[in-house]
């Protein structure tokens, strides 16, 4: 039985939620880790630091001297078919998914491992803007059969919105009455009103990129969602701080015009965003009242 370190940000995650199933299940990770680690034949190293706000995360090698990674995560909506997402896409564009399993309140996932596995967020953000794009290309290419496990984003932004509505009923933190319900009324309305839907990553960003050797550059922990394209392409553009302050309407057009996509869908999405995350961010304010339709 290997000592499993649990690393500072998923602890710290956990303490934060105070939430007491993710309490019990951090303090049965270390066996679960070992029990996972042991039924697949895996030698692990220590987790990467400082470690997610979900999982535990890894390098594992196997009797066959594979170089993988192993992830055990708290099981939660946005995450659940992660390892159905990588599987379809089978590594055109993203990290490869050897083997899965869930229990109750746990997923774990063999994958691939990035080697020599530094970020994107170490290259210029116009070069990121450009690396993003191409990989969200592949990663729309093809579109999931009936049948598939995949939620709808409507759920998710449904979901969102409510939640947001609450929060604001009971403290606004000084946030624009008008701005609030504009921008909850876009996540409602806009999934509804694609033109076209892919499988997405939701959750891709210079820090879900990875440099690797099978190709320059591969995308891990999606969160995905069957939907509108001009969704995905958010979470990067909230990430570009300084560009989303000096000038949010010009980087998304900049987006926009990489792939293709409608510039004002793109446009209300990052605003629907930012009003979102203006709530607990006062830094998201000046963006969405400049993005405001």
């Amino acid at each position: 039985m290997r000592t499993i370190r649990i690393p500072p940000g998923l602890a710290d995650a956990v303490n934060e939620d105070d939430y007491p199933a993710r309490f019990e299940w951090l303090a049965a990770l270390p066996a679960v880790v070992n029990e996972i680690a042991s039924d697949w034949g895996l030698e692990l190293g220590d987790p990467y630091l400082p470690g997610g706000q979900c999982a535990w995360v890894a390098p594992a090698r196997t009797s066959a001297d594979d170089e993988l990674v192993l992830k055990v995560g708290w099981r939660h909506r946005e995450a659940e078919h992660e390892a159905d997402a990588l599987r379809f896409w089978d590594g055109n564009g993203a990290v490869r998914c050897l083997a899965a399993r869930s229990r109750e309140d746990t997923t774990a996932v063999l994958l691939e491992r990035c080697a020599p596995g530094h970020q994107l967020s170490s290259v210029p953000e116009p070069q990121q803007d450009e690396i993003i794009a191409g990989l969200l290309r592949r990663l729309w290419a093809r579109a999931p059969q009936d049948g598939h496990p995949f939620a709808p984003l409507e759920e998710m932004c449904g979901q969102w919105a409510d939640s947001f509505e609450l929060d604001f009923a009971s403290d606004s933190r000084g946030l624009d009455p008008g701005l609030a319900r504009e921008g909850i009324a876009m996540l409602r309305q806009l999934p509804g009103g694609a033109d076209s839907r892919a499988l997405l990553c939701t959750d891709l960003h210079a820090g879900n990129v990875l440099a690797a050797q099978r190709e320059p550059w591969l995308v891990i922990d999606p969160k995905p969602f069957i939907g509108d394209p001009a969704y995905d392409v958010v979470q990067h553009m909230l990430n570009c701080d300084q560009r989303l302050a000096d000038d949010p309407a010009a980087l998304s057009r900049r987006m926009a015009g990489l792939l293709d996509l409608d510039p004002e869908r793109v446009c209300l999405w990052l605003f629907a965003r930012c009003a979102q995350e203006s709530l607990h961010d006062v830094t998201m304010r000046e963006p969405a009242r400049r993005l405001a339709p």
